[in-house]
């Protein structure tokens, strides 16, 4: 039998947005986005970013703690709230950005030079008006956001009927373990938002993936897999070669990739066609392209190679599994160039999508918000942001109804900021309800399965 839905949440006040409105420092959290943003916090590297949350949550008065998988990139989780018997809502947003390494030799193979030295990889400024810096974009800024929200919401003495989890969260972005790179160090979903779920103590109603969005929203995210494709041949002693007169005839493998590469292109333009998923939630485009290659060791050369890889990341849209695209890449190579090859999924980490039902009052509570702050309804938001992974799948993948929702994705102004921090706190508000009086009860907006805890309505 399928949930009964209860209304949406209760009433907000023009008082209340006025009072969140004046309680919401513009400077203020100009300041906090820039101290945090340029903290640097490249994947792997994010616990210097993570005590300064810590801290910052500490002396605000929201009870923090830390919960990692390791000591030096944990989840920091702060609440505000919770003293009566409305609904959760649980923000996240991550701590790590993307960049290079900062290991030369591994930087190296690629990026140039002169991108390497790219100031926006982590410093942030103000400039003519808006940000720069890519930590502010992704994803440092909206997390000081919803920090400011939180900060307003208890300035203005509005205190919430049920929690709110301010959670702060390392590997979104990556790494991914592969091959010989493996290890603690290497891990980034796993020990972010998901381990939290699992080890963070937190029991969100809703949840919400702090994340540029131009002030639209989705609760569509999708996955994406990296299939390791090798190609097998025969290693040769160079001066006893017999060069054929067609590269696709050399007995190395790599001779043969040029070939490959262009069935591969090709089955990632038909995939991107094939893949296209619409729904009331958002629009998913998901891609493909080769990551890498690798083939042959360099120092120990002389006699060619009798394996090549190619590393190809592929998106899935919410409804496609890892397993039918290696059997659509299988069929296709073979087609092409024979049995001598193998595929394989090395990551694989599939997308999701919110029941559209359950998710309503949230959504709901964002339209209103938006409405409110900026004059018209946040939207569905452009299919680029539901075309990728941000941690609303984590909850969804749990049941536990999930949008992604942000301030203007590129190059911010600290009003976006300013309107985006309103956004969070009235949204929290509506979500969690009031805690007007002892014993006071919020309105309930979540399925009622009665008293299975199995999640089935009794008949």
């Amino acid at each position: 039998m399928k949930p009964e839905i209860f209304a949406a949440p209760g009433s907000i006040t023009e008082g209340d947005k006025q009072a969140i409105a004046a309680a919401i420092d513009g400077d203020e959290l100009t300041e906090l986005a820039l101290t945090l943003g340029n903290i640097p916090s490249p994947a792997g590297h994010e616990g210097k970013a993570a005590e300064f949350v810590y801290e910052w949550l500490k002396r605000e008065g929201f009870n923090p703690r830390k919960v990692g998988a390791t000591e030096d990139r944990p989840n920091v989780i702060g609440t505000y709230g919770g003293g009566g018997d409305g609904l959760n809502l649980l923000y996240c947003a991550h701590l790590d950005t993307e960049s290079p390494t900062w290991d030369p030799d591994v930087d190296a193979y690629k990026y140039r030079p002169a991108t390497i030295q790219n100031r926006e990889w982590q410093e942030c400024w103000l400039e003519n008006g808006v940000f720069y810096g890519y930590p502010i974009a992704n994803d440092r800024g909206p997390m000081s956001c919803f920090l400011m929200a939180a900060k307003a919401l208890k300035k203005a003495g509005i205190d919430l009927s049920g929690k709110l989890y301010l959670t702060a969260n390392p590997g979104e972005i990556g790494p991914e373990p592969i091959e010989e790179m493996r290890g603690t160090s290497y891990l980034g979903k796993d020990i972010g938002a998901n381990y939290m779920f699992y080890h963070g103590g937190v029991a969100p109603d809703y949840a919400i993936a702090a994340e540029g969005c131009d002030f639209g929203l989705t609760w569509v995210g999708c996955g994406y897999a990296v299939f390791r494709i090798r190609l097998f041949g025969q290693s040769v002693f160079t001066p006893l070669l017999n060069m054929p007169e067609k590269a696709s005839d050399h007995p190395s493998p790599i001779y043969r990739m040029g070939g490959l590469i262009d069935v591969i292109h090709a089955w990632s333009r038909d995939h991107e066609v094939r893949s296209l998923y619409q729904s009331p939630g958002g629009t998913a485009t998901p891609k493909s392209q080769i990551a890498a290659v690798r083939g042959g060791v360099p120092y120990a050369f002389g006699a060619g190679t009798e394996i090549c890889a190619l590393y190809l990341e592929v998106g899935l849209s919410p409804i496609q599994q890892v397993a039918q695209i290696q059997h659509s890449l299988e069929r296709t190579i073979r087609a092409a160039i024979g049995n001598d090859f193998e595929v394989e999924a090395v990551v694989a980490r599939h997308g999701f999508e919110a029941d559209e039902k359950l998710v309503k009052p949230l959504v709901d509570a964002v339209e209103a918000a938006t409405q409110s702050t900026l004059g018209r309804p946040a939207g569905i938001a452009a299919p680029i942001y539901s075309s990728m992974w941000r941690d609303h799948n984590v909850f969804n993948m749990q049941r536990i109804p999930a949008i992604t929702t942000g301030f203007k994705r590129w190059r911010p102004s600290p009003a976006d900021m300013v309107a985006s921090a309103q956004i969070y706190a009235l949204t929290a508000l509506g979500i969690c309800g009031r805690m007007e009086s002892p014993g006071h009860t919020a309105a309930r907006n979540v399925p009622v399965y009665g008293d299975n805890p199995f999640g089935a309505k009794k008949d």
